[in-house]
């Protein structure tokens, strides 16, 4: 799969895959053996030698819905993901761990054309379990950002890591709604949830615009800065 990387910057590794692109499941790319892959649900039923990774790319656009369920322990999910809207589209993960020891670890990366609403949403629902998903948007012109998490800890599930991020870089004519949440009923290890915008410093614009670089160029290469950010 170098192509992942040539073409979407996807840093690939040893795993167990699931490539999706453009909303459409890969079957020729992906190679999996611990997971039940089914409509719109991805099931992980039994702990695989080496991690899973569950790669999203491409253009989105209507109602997109992804269920992750982790079911074995000492199981480590991660999910790249990387999406352009130029059509309303809603992008909604739903993850539940209930697999002892086990992570689930994502990044989003979106880049907004017209109105999108990401919608996550973490269980942990056994203890010693990990959901950090971290989203990034950037937000073009005119256009409608909508961003809510909700991660969940059950009851004596105590000992878990949970981190929803949002951050945002937008033009000023884009509106932006960012919501994250928790409800934790045990104690974690950790919980986290934040939300940020990000704006370029003068400083930043006055070295490249030095640098000879026109405004287009510089607002170019800040952008892909803050996607390219880790």
């Amino acid at each position: 799969m170098s192509y992942l990387w040539q073409e979407f910057n996807i840093k690939t590794f040893s795993a167990e895959t699931l490539v999706f692109r453009d909303g459409l499941f890969c079957e020729d790319l992906s190679d999996y053996k611990s997971v039940e892959f089914g409509k719109d649900t991805i099931n992980i039923l039994k702990t695989p030698k080496i991690p899973i990774h569950i790669i999203y790319i491409g253009e989105i656009t209507g109602n997109i819905d992804i269920n992750i369920n982790i079911l074995a322990k000492n199981t480590k999910v991660i999910m790249t993901t990387k999406i352009t809207n130029k059509k309303p589209a809603f992008f909604n993960i739903f993850v539940k761990n209930t697999g002892k020891n086990s992570l689930f670890d994502c990044q989003i990366i979106a880049q907004n054309y017209k109105n999108l609403e990401i919608n996550i949403k973490g269980q942990h629902l056994c203890e010693n379990t990990g959901i950090f998903v971290k989203t990034r948007v950037l937000a073009h012109k005119n256009t409608n950002t909508i961003l809510n998490g909700f991660a969940k800890i059950d009851k004596k599930q105590n000992l878990c890591d949970s981190d929803i991020s949002f951050s945002v870089m937008a033009d000023e004519s884009a509106k932006i709604t960012m919501k994250p949440c928790q409800f934790i009923q045990s104690v974690p290890k950790n919980a986290i949830h934040s939300a940020s915008l990000y704006k370029s410093n003068d400083n930043q614009v006055n070295y490249l615009r030095g640098a000879g670089l026109s405004g287009d160029e510089v607002k170019n290469i800040l952008q892909e800065a803050f996607l390219s950010e880790q």
